[in-house]
């Protein structure tokens, strides 16, 4: 019979109203009433008796509906879902007597009022409504009612009430979770008894994580999946790592036992380590987690859910193998916190992420580890909706709500979710509420803040033994297995610890000095075109297909760059980039450019897509190169720079021979990713030996755009660089910027870092910022350029040294004013650092008798702080400084005034010996 239209409160007269008008003609009322009417507008009372008016029946069909529904919809909300006992909200519709309704109401109406797979062989609908709150308002909270898509409300209702996932026990499968989990809690205990106050984040009170991911990832193998992406914080990770990701024992018990540290400082040779490592709960692994599937479990910080980008992004470089994307080659698993969760912005962010176009992974499972608590703080201080899952609502993501203690449950609601994520290729979120055995750590006292719950907790029994009593009471589990199981593993970890104990090496001497640092010189990667490939070039690249409209402002700009190209003179930025790109995808170099507006370019100036003026159809040249061997991605991102900049830098780590490129909208809103770049690409190498060749294309330039609109923050790029963890570059000519993006590439095989690069505004289109062809075929990226307007260099007394666009503003005046007795010198490349380059031009002008450093940038910012002692090293000096007094802005908000102050540096700069001082 059909559902009545999802309505509360239908009285019987509003329903016999609706009746009347629909047998005098059914066009009367909606679809719906006449497909109710037409179906049960006659229902027979269930001992056989003639039947009631329709019309009333109809009304306690409705009430009963609206009870199944709310059963359905609102069921969670009455499920006993915590392990300590807290009873659940309910809620008044759940209860007959909210919609007027009785037992003996129910009774009298039919079972197939309903529908579903619980109506088969039920007497009456109250039959019906008792199955249903068996499901719904059990142990399991299925959280679906915002689900808009039918098919998918439908699927879900079917894959619950047909109890189709529900895992069949025998005595094999009952001892083998029995041993998983006597593995999962006798790994804590030892670790807590042996390394008293060492930080481990235990992961008791939610032990079912590890049979859930087990559950999982065998599913995954069997459904054709080669990889599984997976991201998580502290809180579990080593039993993650031990049991999942294989990490040997006895590696986990020489890391806790301080042998791995000693061993690094034994093998620093004098205490230049090269790298720093990192703590045993930050890091990752790679390995098979059963056969025929590969787990990665990113490298995390301690900054909770930052890492959530990089697996989407790790998972979509991985689906990406082979030929096209499918998402079933890789599964992407993301663990959570439950005061996280909700209190992290970036969580929102990744889930925005995860069905559009340049970023979909086909559906991440998701897990919050819910101990009902944030470190100290509790749940209602810590969150302003009533699950910690709730976030997920408006993506349209279903949550199932597990009791940690109920294994069952956990491994149902495993394979509920790989199923729907599988049949949907969306999001599903597993809320597995437990709680937190320890403290926040293992050296912190939880009951000063959470004395009653603690006081349940330690009277509370673990998993493991929840498991093995109800086994043993089931006749699933012999008497006598659990005790034995846990002196097993047990007398494994004891006999571990003794054995690296006595092989451990001693303490060695040890002190703190520099790593010695580079001079910036690479070698010679031949970055330079061939005369074929930019023939090939010059046909392809503005190849438009027949039918096509251009709009009209594009025909010309369009034209323009052909012909730029045909007398290889005043090629601009935007064909810069187009050579290089164009060039790598010909020689099998695959490229991924994604950011805000980066299709058309912030500035207008790219349009790597055409979108045709008559249709709107969208046209990418570069995915069409006839020369093309390898694909060529192009996305505009969604307005985040945090979770956009994590999805490509985990994107970088596995996309093999790809350069990924993320453009910022302008340079000062980089920041807004500031996470990524400390904690991610500044550092991963040196922690995690993690090697990313992410591209950071940030515009920079001060041009009276006021103080967001000026500066990509280039100091404090170059106040995280060293041991050469970044490479840091602020081109002035589109050949620079050519070879610059090839010589990247080109180093992704043996030696990738990130490279920041300070992009142009004003020069994009600047007459005085144009490259020859020729540049572009000869030679490579030059990390110092000289000044090419010096004839003599013996008559040159003053040197000026600098670094990006405030060199063209100094040019444009200098060819008003020439200057025999003045130099201008390009540090193109300020990190690593070009000493070796530097030295050589220097050396041309020993008979310079004033240095400075010119910049536009505060002195408090840009590259001052950096380049002053490096160049005092060089010099033996430190140079004088021209650029703008130190500012808590990094600029005017007035055009005029940034003007003024414009032309004053740029006065200073070419006649002042005298500076003034900051």
């Amino acid at each position: 019979m059909a559902m009545v239209p999802e309505r509360l409160g239908i009285n019987e007269g509003y329903v016999a109203e609706l009746y009347e008008l629909y047998r005098e003609d059914p066009q009367r009322v909606s679809e719906e009433w006449r497909r109710f009417f037409a179906e049960g507008g006659f229902i027979p009372s269930p001992d056989g008796r003639e039947g009631v008016s329709a019309a009333v029946e109809g009304a306690l069909a409705a009430r009963a509906m609206n009870l199944g529904q709310a059963i359905r919809h609102r069921g969670h909300l009455a499920a006993r879902l915590d392990p300590l006992g807290s009873p659940p909200p309910g809620d008044p519709a759940l209860d007959p007597a909210y919609h007027g309704l009785t037992e003996a109401d129910l009774s009298r109406l039919p079972a197939d009022l309903f529908d579903g797979p619980l109506v088969a062989g039920a007497r009456h609908a109250g039959e019906v409504i008792q199955r249903w709150r068996q499901v719904y308002c059990g142990t399991i909270g299925y959280d679906f009612s915002h689900i808009q898509d039918r098919k998918e409300r439908e699927w879900l209702i079917e894959a619950i009430e047909s109890g189709r996932f529900r895992v069949e026990m025998s005595p094999d499968l009952a001892g083998r979770l029995l041993e998983r989990l006597t593995q999962v809690e006798v790994l804590e205990r030892f670790l807590h008894r042996a390394y008293v106050g060492h930080k481990r984040f235990s992961i008791e009170g939610l032990d079912l994580l590890i049979p859930i991911l087990d559950e999982i990832l065998a599913g995954a193998v069997a459904q054709g999946a080669k990889y599984a992406a997976m991201g998580m914080a502290h809180r579990g990770r080593i039993n993650v790592l031990a049991h999942i990701l294989g990490k040997p024992y006895e590696m986990i018990v020489r890391e806790f036992s301080g042998v791995v540290a000693r061993e690094a400082m034994s093998a620093a040779e004098g205490g230049t380590l090269g790298y720093t490592g990192d703590v045993t709960y930050h890091l990752g692994r790679e390995g098979t987690v059963v056969a025929g599937l590969k787990g990665i479990l990113a490298n995390n910080p301690s900054h909770l859910e930052f890492v959530n980008p990089v697996v989407e992004g790790i998972a979509r470089a991985l689906q990406e193998e082979g030929d096209g994307w499918d998402p079933r080659r890789a599964l992407p698993i993301l663990i959570h916190g439950d005061a996280a969760f909700p209190g992290e912005g970036v969580v929102a962010e990744t889930l925005n992420l995860s069905r559009l176009e340049g970023y979909r992974t086909g559906g991440t499972i998701h897990i919050i580890l819910n101990n009902q608590l944030g470190f100290t703080t509790d749940v209602e201080d810590a969150r302003s909706t009533f699950y910690a899952s709730d976030v997920a609502r408006g993506f349209e993501i279903p949550v199932l709500h597990i009791n940690a203690d109920r294994v069952e449950d956990g491994l149902l609601g495993a394979r509920l979710a790989l199923a729907y994520r599988q049949t949907f290729h969306k999001d599903i979120v597993i809320d597995l509420i437990g709680y937190r055995r320890w403290g926040h750590n293992e050296g912190d006292e939880p009951s000063f803040t959470q004395p009653l719950m603690y006081k349940k907790i330690q009277e509370h029994p673990t998993v493991r033994e929840i498991w093995q009593k109800e086994g043993e009471a089931r006749g699933l589990i012999p008497e006598g297995l659990g005790e034995e199981l846990v002196k097993r593993y047990w007398s494994i970890w004891q006999g571990l610890k003794e054995k690296v104990e006595a092989e451990a090496p001693k303490e060695v001497a040890f002190h703190l000095q520099e790593a010695p640092e580079g001079d910036g010189s690479f070698p010679e990667e031949g970055t330079a075109l061939s005369p074929e490939t930019v023939e090939r070039l010059k046909e392809e690249i503005y190849r438009i297909p027949p039918g096509f409209t251009l709009h009209p402002k594009l025909v010309r700009q369009v034209e323009e760059r052909r012909e730029a190209l045909r007398e290889g003179k005043a090629i601009d930025w935007a064909q810069g980039e187009l050579l290089a790109l164009g060039s790598l995808l010909m020689e099998g170099v695959a490229v991924r450019l994604t950011g805000q507006d980066t299709l058309r370019g912030t500035f207008s100036q790219r349009h790597v897509a055409f979108y045709d003026y008559e249709t709107g159809e969208k046209y990418i040249p570069l995915q069409h190169l006839p020369s093309r061997k390898a694909p060529f991605y192009a996305y505009n991102s969604p307005l985040t720079e945090a979770a956009a900049v994590g999805f490509e830098y985990g994107y970088s780590l596995h996309k093999e021979m790809a350069l990924v490129l993320w453009e910022a909208q302008f340079g000062d809103f980089a920041n807004v990713a500031q996470v990524y770049i400390d904690q991610f690409l500044a550092s991963a190498w040196a922690k995690w030996r993690e090697a990313s060749g992410l591209v950071l294309l940030l515009p920079h330039g001060y041009e009276g755009q006021g103080p967001e609109h000026s500066s990509a923050r280039l100091e404090r790029f170059l106040q995280l660089c060293a041991q050469e963890n970044l490479r840091v570059i602020n081109p002035t000519t589109p050949a620079q910027y050519f070879h610059a993006l090839r010589r990247q590439a080109f180093s992704l095989k043996t030696n990738p870092r990130p490279l920041i690069v300070m992009t142009p505004k004003s020069l994009l289109r600047h007459p005085l910022a144009r490259s020859t062809l020729e540049e572009f075929t000869q030679g490579g990226f030059h990390p110092v350029l000289d000044d090419p307007l010096v004839d003599d260099p013996g008559e040159v007394r003053r040197v000026l040294l600098c670094s990006g666009k405030v060199y063209v503003d100094l040019l444009a005046r200098r060819q008003k004013e020439p200057r025999r007795d003045l130099a201008c010198i390009r540090v193109e490349q300020l990190y690593p650092f070009p000493r070796r380059e530097l030295e050589k031009v220097l050396r041309r002008y020993e008979k310079s008798e004033t240095y400075v450093w010119l910049q536009e940038e505060p002195r408090n910012m840009g590259a001052w702080t950096f380049m002053a002692p490096r160049l005092k090293a060089i010099l033996g000096e430190e140079p004088l400084y021209v650029g703008r007094p130190p500012l808590a802005s990094p600029a005017e908000g007035f055009a005029e005034l940034h003007q003024r102050v414009q032309e004053e540096i740029l006065r200073e700069a070419l006649g002042a010996l005298q500076v003034k001082e900051g």
